[in-house]
């Protein structure tokens, strides 16, 4: 995984955003930012094919309870989403495609970074394509362990809603299919090591219950 110098003393340090990788922190495959590509991400992100005819038995049933869940999520606010809710989001995102970017922030703000435009303009471009388009995305923001709990989740919320807004105003996706949320420094993608750079990440996952056609 690319990894960038950090300084804070000098003010440069800037905060890596990850995104994919199921919320339960399952890891994906990653990316650097100024590398992935449109297609890199569609494939990612896409819904699996279903089992070929002889093994469909073997293909879950998608899961009604967790479609309409995923449903009352849709146009609803990140400081809205009980810690309840936070969690089911977390739990369901486990299995859903996914994929890693890093991206960056400014240090200690949630304005991306000039550094990441080619891999937010790659995301937006791939979540408008037909093959993703319409499908309900989770933008899950992450911090690292510095810093107390509240400021952190604050932050977290503030970084998934700057990916939103950008991809909203920019590329047209509607707002309704994307559900930001923010953990803070609750679920370290490095546990063994909450100050690690990895840990400031925000997340993106298709929450899709469909299946791609053959």
């Amino acid at each position: 995984m690319f990894k960038f110098s950090q300084n804070r003393n000098l003010g440069a340090l800037r905060s890596i955003l990850v995104i994919g990788a199921g919320l339960a922190m399952s890891v994906g495959t990653a990316f650097a930012a100024d590398d992935v590509t449109e297609d890199q991400i569609i494939k990612a992100l896409a819904p699996k094919k279903p089992l070929t005819r002889g093994l469909s038995a073997a293909t879950p049933a998608p899961n009604p309870d967790e479609g309409r869940f995923v449903s009352t999520l849709r146009n609803r606010t990140t400081r809205s989403l009980s810690s309840g809710e936070r969690e089911q989001i977390a739990a369901i995102a486990q299995d859903k495609p996914n994929i890693d970017l890093e991206i960056t922030f400014d240090y200690n703000s949630a304005k991306i970074s000039e550094r990441a435009g080619p891999a937010v303009d790659a995301l937006g471009k791939a979540l408008s394509n037909p093959e993703l388009k319409g499908s309900t995305f989770v933008v899950a923001g992450h911090t690292d362990g510095v810093g107390g709990e509240a400021y952190n989740k604050d932050l977290s919320e503030r970084r998934a809603d700057s990916i939103k807004r950008a991809l909203v105003e920019k590329f047209g996706i509607a707002g309704s299919d994307l559900v930001t949320v923010g953990y803070g420094k609750s679920k370290p993608k490095d546990p063994a090591a909450p100050l690690d750079p990895s840990n400031r990440r925000v997340q993106v996952v298709n929450m899709a219950n469909k299946t791609a056609s053959k």
